[in-house]
């Protein structure tokens, strides 16, 4: 009986510990590429316009993913990166009508409604498919 539970422990153990495994930075560099598969980094841009933006998504403590369609603007915030949180609601301030480098996103948490960090924007870097010649 003690090596069974030994052994469940064991277990239990492991499974807790799975979930903080699977969020380690390379985890996160590894999300990052396969949302930008087959697509190819063009030049950074300072700004991205707002209106074309189809979703976003949040690689936690890493970047933010603006899909426009045919393109996806990766954000790689220059400072509060670590409040980055997929689970969190982004409020962006801007200073023109357009999403820019110089903008802010505060983390908020949706239930508290309490804001975990701020977000300092850098340059939205642009990722497009990769076109394939027809044969």
């Amino acid at each position: 009986m003690p090596k069974t539970l030994t052994l469940l422990a064991g277990g239990a153990l492991l499974a807790a510990a799975t979930p903080a495994l699977a969020d380690r930075p390379v985890d996160r560099e590894a999300q990052l590429a396969r949302a930008l598969e087959g697509r190819v980094a063009g030049e950074p841009v300072d700004c991205v316009d707002l209106r074309r933006v189809r979703s976003t998504r949040i690689i936690d403590e890493t970047a933010i993913l603006y899909d426009m369609g045919s393109t996806i603007y990766v954000n790689r915030p220059r400072v509060g990166a670590d409040s980055l949180d997929r689970w969190d609601t982004m409020v962006t301030r801007l200073h023109s009508s357009r999403l820019c480098s110089i903008d802010t996103v505060q983390m908020i948490d949706p239930v508290s409604h309490i804001m975990r960090g701020i977000v300092f924007l850098d340059e939205f870097v642009p990722y497009r498919r990769v076109q394939t010649s027809a044969r």
